[in-house]
């Protein structure tokens, strides 16, 4: 089996019938330098997206998330004439569900990519992409004692969903306000990753901010309150099967609370979040857990990739029922 690239790649391909064992990886071109960092993905689906390109140890690495999906590190990356190319494979009960091989360079200064998606059980599908280059993460942490937040605002009116908006206005919107509280109603019991019912969002999108609220959630139920569409602060109770970097205080899948502050399922908890420059403080019932820790990336299913950008205060309704009130935010008005 002879290799275009010339570079034989670590692994075991099935071919023809036959097991081929690939030793050594080697990699002849180095990543173009304006390729390389964080970048915005614009999808040809309109699907959220976001990749960071990176070099470790003279080799070219990978991070890429679709929505919920897929993150890597992928190792396995070949470069052929300044391009970028390497292959996302999903699998379900150790078996192949599909293959993404995706290829991205820039073309006049511009991100061009193309993922071809290929499935086990149906034909092939093509998706282009262009992106965004995103800033480098400020160096230092913010000094909170200098920042200014603006009056607070209240988000929530307790009457009814002026200011709110589902996402997905095709999906069955479980949202509503009952006594006060904003409330999700939806028959999901589960912890996967999206279902039916709608998601809600600001109207309005925001920078940098301290934002105050309260939640309910049952006994082994789950939601989530993503800091301007980006960032999930986890909302879960305190014995959930989700602990630590994904349990109640998490800044989900990235950063851990130092401590289980949370109650338990049925109590009302509160959160205070102030997200400044990227970094990110979190109070949990009164109690600090995160202390103005960077965030480098969006976590999954994030619907605004790209922290340059304002994005909205946005709830997570496609997973179990749920109840928040008391939500406000100031907004940073000034960092000196």
């Amino acid at each position: 089996m002879k290799l275009l690239s010339g570079t034989p790649l670590t692994g075991v391909v099935v071919f023809f019938g036959f097991a081929v064992i690939l030793v050594g990886t080697v990699h002849g071109e180095t990543v173009p330098s304006r390729l390389l960092g964080d970048w915005s993905l614009d999808l040809s689906t309109g699907e959220p997206a976001w990749m960071r390109v990176e070099e470790q140890s003279g080799k070219p690495v990978v991070l890429l998330r679709i929505y919920v999906g897929s993150l890597g590190p992928f190792r396995d990356v070949d470069v052929v004439d300044g391009r970028v190319k390497f292959d996302m494979v999903k699998k379900s009960k150790g078996k192949r569900v599909s293959t993404t091989s995706v290829n991205v360079g820039l073309v006049n200064g511009e991100l061009d990519g193309v993922m071809v998606r290929t499935h086990a059980e149906r034909e092939s599908d093509r998706v282009t992409f262009t992106g965004t280059k995103i800033s480098v993460m400020p160096a230092d942490r913010p000094d909170l004692s200098k920042v200014q937040f603006g009056h607070p605002i209240a988000l929530f009116n307790g009457k009814d969903l002026t200011g709110w908006v589902t996402h997905e206005p095709d999906k069955t919107n479980g949202w509503s306000v009952v006594d006060g509280v904003l409330q999700n109603n939806t028959p999901k019991t589960d912890f996967s990753a999206t279902g039916d019912h709608a998601n809600l969002k600001t109207q309005e999108s925001f920078e940098d901010f301290w934002l105050h609220l309260e939640f309910l959630v049952e006994s082994q139920r789950n939601s989530g309150v993503y800091l301007r569409g980006m960032y999930e602060a986890q909302v879960v109770d305190r014995d959930s099967r989700m602990q630590g970097i994904q349990g109640v205080g998490a800044i989900f899948g990235e950063i851990a609370p130092s401590k289980n502050a949370g109650r338990a399922g049925g109590e009302w908890q509160t959160y205070d979040i102030t997200l400044v420059d990227r970094h990110v403080t979190v109070e949990l019932n009164g109690q600090k857990v995160i202390d103005n820790e960077p965030i480098s990336r969006p976590t999954a299913g994030a619907i605004q990739t790209n922290p340059d950008e304002p994005g909205p205060i946005y709830l997570q309704g496609d997973h179990t029922n749920v109840s928040y009130r008391n939500l406000y935010l100031a907004p940073v008005i000034s960092k000196e």
